[in-house]
This record gives C-alpha cells, structure tokens and sequence, in this order.
C-alpha cells in the first residue's frame, strides 16, 4: 500500500491497526493535507455485516462535532471495492502507549477522563453509544487534546444489533457487565468502559482481569474490584468515589448519564489537580427574587416562590451553574448594581423581574441581563390568569436556556418542565410554606408544615410537598425543637408517601438520607439514598450539603470537605455552608485551618453565634480555653440561652480547671431541661470534661436510648476525646454503626494530605 495513491490520498506510512481496521498516513493530494486512512481488512471485503459497521462508524463519528471526537472527512470505496475512511490525523500518542510506562500522575488521569467524558456526552446526546472506549481508543495529541477514536462498535440507540454476537466484539477487559452478558445496552456501558480506564490509569492495573477471557469476563460479573485507595495513596477520595459509581455491576446503580461524570470530574477536590477550563460549566445564572409591585404588597411569599421554582428547574441542567436560593436572595431588597453581583457571586448573568397581583390576574415581567455590559439579553412581560403561572415559568426557563445558547439533554428538558401540581392553590400553599421553612425558627417552621399540609389536603398527590414536610420534621429533630423520637417517625412517614408518588424526586431522597444517618445510624442506606439524590439533581446545593454532613459522621472529612465546597460554589453567600467548612476543619483536627475560615466568615457576618462557638473550639484545640471562653460569652450575647452553646461554655470551664462554675452550668441545663428538651449529650460531654467518666457514659446511654442526634458525631467531636480510651465508648460506636469506621476515620486524620 506505501506509495500508493487511493482516490485523492496518497499513502504515506502504516500508523496502526486492528480487528475493525488497518490505519495508515496519507496525504490528501486535492488539499494538500495530512490525513489518516482506515482501511476495512481484505479478508472483511465480502462480509456483508462487517461492511455495514464499517460505514455505520463513519456515519455516526461524522455526525459529531466535538473537540474531543476524532474529525471523519468521508467514507470512500476503492477500484477493488474496499472501503475506508478519512479522518483527521493528529500528532501524539494512545493512552495504550502512555500508560505502558506506568501509572499517570493524578491531575493526567483525571484531565484525560474529563476529555473522553465530554466527548462521550456529546456522543450520548446524540444518541450514539460508542461501546468501545479503551486506551487503544483514546489518543492524546501533541498539544494535549484529547481524541476518542474509532467509533467502529458504535450504535445508534433504538436501531437493531447487526448480528447476535455484536455485543461481546471488542476488548474483553474493558467490557460492562451488561455487554458480557449479551444483554441490552445503552449509554451507560461507556460510563463503566471509562470507569475501567480511569482505574487503570491511576494503578497501573485492570480492576477485573483473569487468565483467559472468560475468566475475566467472570470476573466482570461476579468480583468487586480492589479500590484505588489501597493501590495508591494519594488518590483523592472524590476521585475514588467516581470510579465507586461508574463500576456498579447494575446499570441502574451507575451515573445516570454521562454528564454527571462530567460535573463530578470537574468538583474532584486535590490540591495538584486544575482541571481544564472546558470542563465548567458554559454559562452561568442568578436568578434574584422577583420584586411585588402588588397594591397591598402581599405578595412575597409569591415572588419569592417564582425565583425558586426557577431556580429548582435550571438546576437540573448539567451545562448551567445556578446560584443557590441562600445567595440569589441576599440581594433581596437591596439595589445593587447587576455588574457587582455578577463579580461576587462569579456568574455571566442576573434574571430579575417583578410581579403585580390582582385578584386572580397576573403582570409578570422577567429580564436576563448580560452582567459584562449590564445590557438587556431579552425581557419579556406576561399579563395571564393565576392559572397559568406555570406556564409561564416553563416559557421563562426554556427562554434562558435558549439566549444562554446552553446545552440541554432530553431528560434536562423533561426535568425542567416538570410540573409537581396542576393545582394553583396547592401550588400557592407550598410557596407560603416554603416562604417560612427558610427562616429556621421554631414559630416559623410550625407554619410552614401548616401550609404544607393545606397543600396536601388540596392536592393529595403532591409529592414535593410531603418531601418538603419531611425536611421540616427534620429540622425539629436537629435543632431539638421536638425530642428526636417525636419527629424523625413523623418525618420518614412523609418522605415515605413522597418517593412513592415520585421516586425520581431528589428532594425525598434527601430527606431519607437525612433520617437515615442522624436517626436510624444507617450510614448505607443514608450513603445510597444520598447519592441517588444527587444523581437526580446533580446541582442540588442542599443535597450536596446533606452529603458532605453523611461523610463528616463517618470521618470521611476529605469528602465531607469537598461535598461541602461543592455546596459553596452554588452558593457562594451562604454563611451556613462557610460555618460548617470551619466546623469540618475542626473535625479533621486542623484548628489553624478552622480559624481562619471562621474568621473569613466573621468578617461579613459579625455576630454569627455559630462562627463564634466554633473559633471558641479551635483555641480549646490549643488548649487556649480562656480565649475560648471569652468568644462563648459573645456568642451567647446573640443566642441568648441556647443550650448547646451554655453547654460549651460548661465543657470549656471543666477543661480549663474551673470545677465551679462547670458544675453552675450543669444545673442551669437541668433547669432548662424542666421547661424544654435538652438533649442528654451535652450534659455527657460536661461530665466527660470532669473526668466523672461514670456520669459521661450514664448520659450517653440515656442519648443512645432518646436516639440523640449528638451521637451520629461520636467519631470527630472533640469534646468527647478524653474518654476514648474507655471500652465503653467503643462499644457505643458499635450499637450506633459507628464502629467499623473508626479505623479509617483515624487513619485519615492523621495521614490526610488532601484537606485544603
């Protein structure tokens, strides 16, 4: 073939080949270029079947257009009737041959996998499943780009397989359960085939490998893999979280599309690692809350409930980062110029709008305003019925999406469309309830479960609202508004009822999650139910927020930390999310770190008695109680009486030597105790301060029978150290399933490098 010229190309050199093709270099003599040439072998020349996958690879790559998708020029026929394919060529390498040197560096691995991810997802959208992805299929140019080659495995959903041995061609070791089974594939095979590469990269080794082929394929179906972590310390536990996902065994315990991996590959949280630019999202939004230009202005709670049921639908397209709710609504009331909210909330664009209600008539003016030049994208005004205010809020959406020019897959549309009621009062009832489940006080929280209920009672199938409920039981639980036992059955009987009307409802997962690990001690099911949440709704600022308090209670504070950074990137103003930052620092045992993230969050929030109490616990880390001391009282200035903060005081004083007035605040919580729960913990860790370890293990085990929330903690509270070395606290991990993660937990403090 060397010197010969095909059609217009004249062939250069032999650069590869395989079972579907041989490759060589040719020029293209009509355009002066180089080009690579992929020739159906001679002994495929009158098969039929082989033939059609041949052109069906060329039709389906050709209809990508993608930076990481190898470019097809034309599919051609020589005089002799063989087939091939021009394409691009590039200068580089495979990752077959980078990896045979050894295992790649961390940031490589995971900018390699962000490529292919991206190009697959292009793929997916397309409908394409490339059902091939290998390091032989993944070339890395010269200048870094990554190539996803040779689409010959390519199907194109929906059409029929060429032959009933379709599914297993390829390469065994890269191969998805589903694929070794013969059984019916979609997109999701590709998720696993990059799973196993990501893996192999990182290690250096195929996480399913077997003498022979049908070893490994039994391997495949039936073995769990060794995790990364084992093999390689320093891979980040975001990262092995990924890989956990996209090798589930079943299809529908993986990524729900590909994209997801995408955002996760993006959020993996390492020092070393800065992912390429691409990877982010391609356009960014706040929605403010509307303004009421009602008569009476009594409309709020409605203009309020419009941003947010904005807010809720775009969230769900992977291609958008959106402000969070708490951010977005900082700026209600105040007149800040749309260009200094673009610069500290780090987003492209403002929506802002207004509402005028009369009666059962609406006014509705929305813009989008372009935060760079501070001009009008597009703007639009609605004067409908009350009943149509869902479909405005649809039209709203969609328009977004369309002047952002942002991507959005078939079941992003289908989520952002999703009406939870048809009912106009059930749906006005929900936006008054959560007007109030906002504010977190205990009046306002027992109004918002009131209009929940009203919004149940008129529409018993709106499953958002039970969920809703749910999470408000929950917070009774938390904040110890009710006693434990009062409000979690309360709360698990309306997640319950919600994920059987909807369960593809993020919000219900959620709430299940939260019961799961602050009150049943079930850390898997809370694991999965949390995972699936996010997996739902992948933008989900409350969520990833749940999801990183689930890796704080098992000591997993790497997790938990890059949860919880995940969570301020969507909501960057959030003084809860920056307190809880430093609070995880704290549980990592990195009191210098805590401080001056709970400084940084001082500085524009003053008075946060939470930032308070918990710079207090970083000088008690340094054994500086009396400075400790000293912020407890400020703290308590604010939140006059709450006795989680008395508490702390008490335990500062037992630790600090002051026996006295330790013992003054243990009788100022019996006496609270009288009028108001008090949960039995912080009376333990008083006593545990004391040495008066008798009484410490006493209460505990009346918080263990009260199913105390306190004790999910157990594992990272420090004001609970001193008695770790008693048998009794161990035996308490095991009744409350803390047990098992102990090592690790304590293996992380003190080894852990990738806290930042």
């Amino acid at each position: 073939m060397i010197g010969k010229v095909i059609s217009h190309y004249k062939i250069l050199e032999k650069i590869g080949g395989g079972g579907m093709g041989v490759v060589y270099k040719a020029e293209d003599i009509k355009l002066k270029r180089i080009v690579a040439l992929k020739f159906l072998p001679h002994e495929f020349s009158d098969d039929v079947t082989a033939k059609k996958r041949f052109i069906q690879e060329a039709q389906s790559a050709s209809s990508l257009d993608h930076p990481n998708i190898c470019t097809i020029h034309e599919i051609s026929e020589t005089y002799e009737g063989q087939l091939f394919i021009a394409m691009a060529c590039y200068e580089g390498e495979t990752l077959k041959h980078r990896a045979e040197k050894g295992p790649l560096a961390i940031n490589e691995a995971a900018k390699i996998a962000l490529g292919v991810a991206q190009g697959l997802a292009k793929a997916h959208e397309k409908g394409i499943v490339h059902r091939d992805i290998k390091p032989a299929n993944i070339f890395i140019t010269s200048d870094d780009q990554i190539k996803i080659l040779d689409f010959g495995l390519a199907k194109l959903a929906g059409t029929s397989r060429i032959t009933k041995t379709e599914s297993i061609t390829g390469t065994v070791a890269y191969m998805s359960p589903e694929m070794v089974r013969a059984d019916d594939m979609d997109h999701r095979t590709d998720i696993w085939s990059l799973g196993i590469v990501l893996y192999e990269m990182l290690t250096g080794r195929l996480p399913f490998k077997g003498d022979n082929w049908e070893a490994t394929m039994f391997a495949i179906s039936n073995t769990a893999p060794v995790s990364v972590i084992q093999l390689r310390k320093d891979i980040p536990l975001s990262l092995e979280r990924i890989i956990t996902k996209t090798l589930q065994k079943k299809p529908q315990d993986r990524y729900k599309d590909i994209k997801t991996v995408v955002a996760d590959l993006w959020a993996v949280d390492t020092k070393d690692i800065s992912l390429i630019a691409a990877a982010k999202p391609s356009a960014s939004i706040v929605v403010l809350p509307f303004t009421d230009m009602s008569p009476a202005k009594d409309q709020a709670y409605f203009c309020d409930g419009i941003a947010e049921e904005l807010i809720n639908s775009l969230t769900h397209i992977t291609d958008l980062r959106v402000v969070a709710r708490t951010s977005a609504f900082a700026f209600k009331g105040r007149d800040t110029d749309v260009r200094e909210i673009g610069r500290m909330l780090n987003v492209d664009h403002v929506l802002e709008g207004s509402v005028r209600k009369s009666g059962d008539r609406l006014r509705i003016t929305a813009q989008l305003v372009d935060v760079a030049d501070g001009y009008h994208l597009w703007s639009e005004r609605y004067d409908r019925e009350e009943e149509d205010i869902f479909t405005i809020q649809d039209e709203i959406s969609l328009k977004i999406v369309d002047k952002l020019r942002v991507e959005i897959l078939s079941d992003e549309k289908t989520s952002l469309q999703k009406r939870h009621t048809s009912n106009v009062d059930a749906h006005n009832a929900y936006l008054k309830g959560r007007f109030f489940s906002q504010r977190l006080a205990k009046a306002d929280i027992e109004k918002a479960i009131r209009f929940y209920k009203q919004a149940i009672e008129l529409d018993p199938h709106y499953a958002r609202a039970q969920a809703a409920m749910a999470h408000c039981y929950c917070l009774f639980g938390l904040y110890y508004y009710l006693p434990p036992k009062d409000s979690f059955p309360v709360a698990r009987i309306a997640a319950k009822k919600a994920l059987e009307m909807d369960d593809m409802l993020a919000l219900a997962h959620a709430a299940m999650s939260v019961i799961h690990f602050l009150y049943d001690w079930d850390y898997e099911s809370a694991r999965q139910r949390i995972e699936r949440a996010i997996e739902l709704d992948p933008n989900c600022v409350s969520s990833h927020s749940d999801c990183s308090g689930y890796y704080a209670m098992i000591g997993k504070m790497d997790n938990a930390i890059a949860e919880l950074k995940r969570a301020l990137e969507l909501d960057p103003l959030s003084v809860n999310h920056h307190v809880h930052l430093g609070l995880y620092y704290i549980k990592a045992r990195k009191p210098e770190k805590a401080r001056q993230q709970l400084l940084k969050t001082l500085e524009f929030s003053t008075d946060h008695p939470w930032a308070l109490w918990l710079l207090a616990i970083t000088y008690a880390l340094d054994s500086q109680y009396n400075k400790g001391i000293k912020l407890l009282h400020d703290a308590l200035n604010v939140a006059k009486g709450y006795p989680p903060i008395v508490a702390a005081l008490g335990w500062f004083f037992a630790m600090s030597g002051d026996r006295t007035r330790a013992r003054r605040v243990l009788k100022e919580l019996h006496e609270k105790a009288r009028k108001s729960y008090v949960w039995p913990f912080l009376f333990a860790k008083i006593h545990a301060a004391l040495g008066e370890n008798d009484k410490a293990f006493e209460w505990l085990e009346k918080a263990y029978q009260e199913r105390d929330c306190s004790l999910s903690h157990l594992l990272t509270d420090e004001s609970v150290d001193c008695i770790r070395t008693d048998p009794r606290f161990d035996d308490l991990l095991k009744k409350i399933g803390l047990y098992k993660h102990k090592k690790a937990m304590h293996y992380e403090i003190l080894h852990s490098t990738t806290i930042e």
